[in-house]
């Protein structure tokens, strides 16, 4: 099967397209021939060297952590799935290849009328921001400070903080002020002062932070907010411990997933794919992530 998978650690470049051997499905899993899958920070961090917990293994390695394809193998003792059915799911690696094995726990199905390339970048910021919402306990009338609102994660945090009853502030180049805007959230612009810039829109306080952006926006939360435990970091993890703030708990689930779908079915969800990328063009997809600019979720499609 083709993968773009990497022999060396270091920038997009080391990402290149390869011939593997393709997986088969065991006990307890399905095969997956991935249709499109989603580019994530994760997985530029994997490629430049960081090896996540309970992962083993030697080079090539394959990114890719989020997926959306058609079954097409059931392994023993897997029930509910059949082949041919259109399904979205959650892994570690191995995503960005034609085909994927992973456990039959990990997936859900995919409707219909979802396209492939939002279904392929569905899962991690979807899952991501509902599980930091929930650890924040954020809720009515909670004042939500989002940093890096406009991006993947931050964009579905807007969303579910609003249908919670929270009132949303999001960080974000001016040029996605009305992008946040149409999501729900009052949007602020990164820089000096922008402390003073929050605590204008929100006279009363803010009671929650989601840092998706690290360094000054992360200093801005702790100044910020009066309880600790209600900031949660996605990039600043060395750091959170001694801080006295949250990272994200490891609890995706195809159930959590499911419900996330359902909601984005009944129009109370959207995801905005910026860019796609042919898988022949893995590296370049990692460079447009690691720009750190534009909206919404990058994508490589499979044909």
């Amino acid at each position: 099967m083709r993968a773009a998978a990497f022999t060396e650690f270091g920038g997009p470049e080391v990402l290149r397209l390869m011939e593997l051997e393709t997986p088969q499905a065991g006990a307890g899993q399905v095969r997956v021939r991935v249709r499109a899958a989603g580019v994530q920070p994760y997985d530029c961090a994997l490629r430049g060297g960081w090896t996540p917990p309970g992962i083993t293994g030697d080079l090539p390695r394959v990114p890719g952590n989020e997926f959306a394809g058609t079954v097409d193998q059931v392994g023993e003792g897997v029930t509910g799935v059949t082949v041919g059915a259109e399904v979205l799911g959650f892994g570690q690696l191995n995503c960005y290849a034609e085909y994927l094995v992973i456990p039959a726990d990990q997936i859900t199905a995919k409707p219909e009328s979802l396209p492939w390339t939002v279904a392929g970048g569905f899962t991690a910021g979807a899952q991501t921001a509902h599980i930091a919402l929930d650890t924040l306990a954020v809720g009515a009338g909670d004042v939500l400070l989002v940093h890096a609102a406009a991006g993947g994660v931050g964009t579905v945090a807007v969303q579910l903080a609003r249908l919670r009853g929270a009132t949303v502030i999001g960080t974000a180049r001016e040029e996605n002020h009305d992008y946040l805007r149409g999501l729900g959230a009052l949007p602020v612009t990164y820089g000096d002062g922008l402390a003073d810039r929050v605590r204008a829109l929100a006279p009363t306080g803010v009671t929650a932070a989601l840092d998706g952006a690290g360094g000054d926006a992360l200093r801005v939360s702790l100044e910020l907010v009066p309880d600790r435990s209600r900031i949660l970091t996605l990039v600043e993890h060395a750091r959170a411990d001694a801080l006295g703030i949250r990272v994200t708990p490891a609890l995706r689930s195809a159930a959590r997933l499911a419900e996330l779908v359902d909601l984005h079915q009944r129009g109370e969800l959207r995801l905005h794919v910026r860019r796609t990328f042919p898988l022949e063009r893995a590296a370049d997809a990692h460079r447009e992530v690691e720009s750190r600019h534009g909206r919404g979720k990058v994508v490589i499609t499979i044909d």
